[in-house]
C-alpha cells in the first residue's frame, strides 16, 4: 500500500510538471520559429506552436531520473531516454527547418539503431498459434527497425485534430501498461514507465485538446509514436499467443490509416510519401462531423480496438483467430462507409449488396452480359473487317494481274 501511493503521488507530480512546463515552451516555441501557420492541409486559421512535446519529453524525463530514480534502475532509463532524445531533436528540427521525409527518416532509424543495440530492445521471437514460436535470428534488426518507422511515423500522420493523437497515445499506452502489469509480474519496471508517460502526456492535453493552444508537432508526435513502439516491444513480449497481432490491434487506429493511405496512394498513382486530405479525421470532417466529434469517434474506435486486445489475452486459438477475422471485417467495412481508400472503391459493401439486393445483382448480371455481347460483337467486327480485307486485296491482286497481261 505505502509503495502504491508514493507511485501515485509521483505520478501526480509528473503530470503538475508537465501542466506547468507547457505554456513555458508555448512561448519557447513562438521564439524558435517552431509554428504552424495555416495552409491548404491545415485545419488551423491561425498560427499555432507546436513543439508542445517537448513538454511531454521533459517531464517524463524529469520523473525517470529524478522521482523515480530509486524504483527504476537508471541503467533501464537512460539508454531508452537516449533513442527519445534522438527522435526529439529530430522532430523539434522539423518543426523549425521543416525537415525532408529522408532526413527525418535518417533520425528515427538513428534512434531505433540506439534501441537495440544499447538499450538491448528487440523483436527476438514471433509466436503464432498452431504453428509455435519462431527465433528470428538476424531479421530482429530489421524487424526491430521496421517496427518503430512504422508506428512512429502512423502515430504521426493521425496528428491532424487537436488531441487527437495525444488521447490516442494515452489509450493505446493504458491499454499496454494494463497487459504488461498483469502478464510480465517480474518485470515492474515497464508499467512504471508506461504510466510514467501517461502522467505527462495528461499534463498536457488540457492544452491540446479542442480547443488547442498548442500543437504537439512532430516532436511530440514522433516522440509518442517512438515511446509506444520501443514500450510495446517490452511490454507485449509474451503477453498473448500472437505476440505480432497484439500491439497491432491496440495501435489498430493509427496503423488502419496509414496503411489505406498507402493503398489510396498506389490506386491514385501517387508517392507513398505524398500528402493528402482523404485521412481518417478529413474524411469523418467531410462526413459533416465537428472537431471535437471526429475526434471523440477516434477515441472511440481506438478503446474498441484496445478492447478487443484485452479479449484475446483470455481466449482460445481457435477464438482469437475468430476475433481477427471479425474485427478485419468490421474495418473493412467501416473503412468503405466513410470513404477512406476512395468513393467508388468499395469491393465489400458491392458484395454485400450483389448477395442481398435482388435487383442490384440483377443489374450486374445484365450489365455483364452486355459487356460479353459487346466483346463478342466487337469479335464478330474484326472477323468481318479482316475477311473484307483479304477480299479487297484478293481483288487487288487479280486486277494487277489482268493489267500485266493485257498489256502483254
Amino acid at each position: 500500500m505505502d509503495f502504491a501511493f508514493k507511485f501515485v503521488m509521483r505520478l501526480f507530480i509528473t503530470m503538475i510538471v508537465s501542466l506547468i512546463l507547457t505554456p513555458i515552451i508555448k512561448l519557447i516555441s513562438f521564439k524558435i520559429g517552431a509554428v504552424d501557420r495555416p495552409g491548404d492541409r491545415r485545419i488551423n486559421t491561425k498560427t499555432m506552436p507546436t513543439a508542445g512535446g517537448l513538454s511531454i519529453f521533459l517531464s517524463f524525463s524529469f520523473a525517470l531520473l529524478w522521482e523515480f530514480r530509486a524504483m527504476i534502475p537508471f541503467d533501464y532509463v537512460w539508454p531508452m531516454l537516449l533513442g527519445a532524445a534522438i527522435v526529439v531533436v529530430t522532430g523539434l528540427l522539423d518543426d523549425i527547418f521543416e525537415l525532408t521525409p529522408m532526413q527525418k527518416t535518417l533520425g528515427l532509424t538513428l534512434a531505433a539503431l540506439e534501441i537495440y543495440f544499447v538499450a538491448g530492445i528487440k523483436i527476438s521471437t514471433v509466436s503464432i498459434p498452431y504453428l509455435g514460436v519462431f527465433d528470428l535470428g538476424w531479421l530482429g534488426l530489421p524487424m526491430t527497425i521496421l517496427w518503430i518507422l512504422a508506428i512512429t511515423n502512423a502515430v504521426n500522420l493521425i496528428d491532424g485534430l487537436d488531441g487527437l493523437a495525444s488521447g490516442v497515445s494515452i489509450i493505446s499506452l493504458t491499454t499496454i501498461g494494463i497487459i504488461s502489469y498483469f502478464f510480465l509480474p517480474n518485470s515492474v519496471e515497464v508499467p512504471m514507465v508506461i504510466f510514467t508517460l501517461i502522467a505527462a502526456i495528461v499534463g498536457f492535453f488540457p492544452y491540446n485538446f479542442y480547443p488547442a493552444t498548442i500543437f504537439l508537432g512532430d516532436t511530440g508526435a514522433l516522440f509518442l509514436g517512438f515511446m509506444i513502439s520501443v514500450l510495446s516491444l517490452q511490454g507485449l513480449k509474451n503477453a498473448t499467443f500472437i505476440t505480432v497481432v497484439t500491439p497491432m490491434l491496440i495501435l489498430g487506429v493509427p496503423i488502419t490509416d496509414t496503411v489505406y493511405a498507402m493503398i489510396r496512394r498506389k490506386f491514385n498513382k501517387q508517392k507513398i510519401s505524398s500528402a493528402d486530405k482523404m485521412h481518417l479525421h478529413h474524411r469523418l470532417l467531410s462526413l459533416g462531423f465537428t472537431h471535437r466529434g471526429t475526434v471523440l469517434t477516434i477515441y472511440a474506435l481506438a478503446m474498441v480496438f484496445s478492447f478487443i486486445a484485452l479479449l484475446m489475452n483470455y481466449a482460445s486459438n481457435t477464438a482469437i483467430i475468430l476475433l481477427i477475422i471479425s474485427t478485419g471485417f468490421g474495418i473493412e467495412l467501416f473503412i468503405e462507409l466513410i470513404g477512406l481508400v476512395g468513393e467508388n472503391r468499395q469491393p465489400l459493401m458491392c458484395a454485400l449488396k450483389f448477395l442481398g439486393n435482388r435487383r442490384f445483382r440483377q443489374k450486374v448480371l445484365m450489365a455483364r452480359a452486355e459487356k460479353r455481347q459487346d466483346k463478342q460483337e466487337e469479335g464478330s467486327e474484326d472477323l468481318d473487317l479482316a475477311s473484307s480485307a483479304s477480299q479487297i486485296k484478293e481483288k487487288r491482286r487479280k486486277r494487277k494481274h489482268y493489267q500485266a497481261k493485257h498489256k502483254k
